[in-house]
């Protein structure tokens, strides 16, 4: 592996010419119109790049609805690694700066900065770094307030719905959904330069609260799609009614536990029903955020721990992934951890919990099962369990509520810390 090129992040990203502008407006706009995009501007007379263009994201459409939006002008775009197997070539061209998820990239930074003082462009960021799983908003780094401050330029913000309704990410097969998109001038120069960071985080979290049940629900778009409720049971991997995990399964427009036996169905409306007895969740996120709420409660009672054999994939470039083998994965209050011992040949790696306020996870990716990402500054591995199934999603809720709860205990001590220093200094 040490000999394999890794991906060459030091190049600069390049200016979108026009005609590769007008080439993505022409390949985006059949699909958008198709589905009667509607695009709301807020604010946005006169304003042209450089700005941050500051978009949620839930399915593969979102980039065509950007270059719909975003039309005249081109944009550097922020785009995971795996984006690039498309065709490296072509997305240089196009002005893409590759990123490897949930890493803390410097160069990354000077590429923000080039994309707007050099090449003057619009630079499209995705804060959430993945797609929704729930067609909910998903926690975005707090670094994001530092991030407003230091480039210094208008903020964009452009909220889409429908996106994750037409292809949700645990049943790619489309459906018709109307798309809708709100675009608006958050935040200026110089609102920015008056503005603390802890604010410009609020504003921008604020800006990005999105739920398309309910936006469906409140708009009555009916998806008669027959298949709506299949693979649902990848994020609703808990049954509310015996608590069983990852006995979970799903069809058609059903959902049941293969444990206590209990059946749900899924309205045109995007509404759950038990078909017998109770229905503990009629809205499909309160079931998933309730689920992550069992996860916080199991870290805190000490309960937490998760460990299986794994399949690991190699992507240190865009030539493709390099199977390295089975491994073992650990999973607890103290991180994660990626070994493999064998004679002549181990690796290790370790990610300690303050070093991933998320994680990004896929369902049965590229046909190859359920997985989930680590990544260094030079190599990305997909991670594939083996033994468990269904695990993914609790997964990630572990490493967020982890996350919140290291990031409490520092500044618990940081906070007593302070504490100490102001008594010494009273005593002199």
């Amino acid at each position: 592996m040490k000999e394999i090129q890794k991906f060459d992040m030091l190049r600069k990203p390049l200016r979108q010419r026009f005609f590769w502008t007008l080439l993505a407006w022409l390949l985006s706009y059949p699909e958008t119109k198709k589905r009667n995009l509607k695009i709301k501007k807020i604010g946005m007379e006169g304003l042209k790049p450089p700005f941050l263009f500051l978009s949620n994201h839930m399915a593969f459409v979102d980039f065509k609805v950007a270059t719909r939006a975003l039309f005249p002008f081109g944009a550097n775009y922020v785009v995971a690694i795996d984006g690039f197997l498309i065709n490296e070539w072509l997305l240089r061209q196009v002005g893409c700066i590759c990123k490897r998820k949930f890493t803390d990239d410097i160069l990354l930074l000077r590429h923000m900065r080039y994309s707007l003082e050099t090449n003057k462009a619009a630079l499209a960021l995705y804060p959430e770094a993945r797609y929704s799983y729930c067609g909910t908003n998903s926690v975005l780094p707090e670094s994001l307030g530092k991030l407003i401050k230091m480039l210094k330029v208008p903020v964009v913000s452009f909220i889409q719905h429908g996106n994750y309704l037409s292809q949700p990410q645990w049943n790619l097969d489309k459906r018709d959904c109307p798309l809708e998109v709100t675009m608006t001038r958050l935040l200026t120069p110089g609102q920015i330069e008056k503005t603390s960071v802890t604010e410009i985080n609020r504003l921008v979290n604020e800006a990005f609260e999105y739920d398309e049940y309910r936006w469906q629900k409140e708009n009555n778009i009916r998806i008669d799609f027959p298949d709506r409720a299949k693979g649902l049971h990848k994020i609703l991997y808990q049954c509310p009614r015996c608590r069983a995990e990852s006995m979970m399964d799903s069809d058609k427009d059903e959902l049941w536990c293969g444990s206590c036996h209990k059946h749900w169905k899924m309205s045109e409306l995007g509404e759950l029903s038990a078909v017998v007895g109770e229905t503990e969740f009629s809205h499909i996120p309160d079931w998933f955020e309730w689920q992550r709420a069992q996860v916080r409660k199991e870290i805190e009672e000490g309960k937490y721990f998760f460990q299986d054999q794994v399949i690991v994939d190699s992507l240190p470039n865009a030539k493709g992934y390099i199977r390295l083998g089975e491994a073992t994965l650990t999973h607890s209050i103290e991180g994660f951890l990626l070994e493999r011992e064998t004679e002549g040949e181990s690796y290790r790696l370790e990610k300690k919990p303050l070093s991933l306020y998320s994680l990004h996870i896929e369902y049965d990716y590229k046909g190859k099962g359920d997985c989930i990402d680590l990544s260094t500054l030079e190599d990305t591995f997909y991670i594939y369990p083996i033994t468990r199934k269904n695990v993914v999603t609790k997964l990630q809720f572990a490493v967020e509520e982890i996350y919140k709860i290291r990031q409490a205990e520092l500044l618990a001590q940081k906070t007593a810390a302070l504490f100490a220093l102001d008594a010494v200094e009273m005593k002199r």
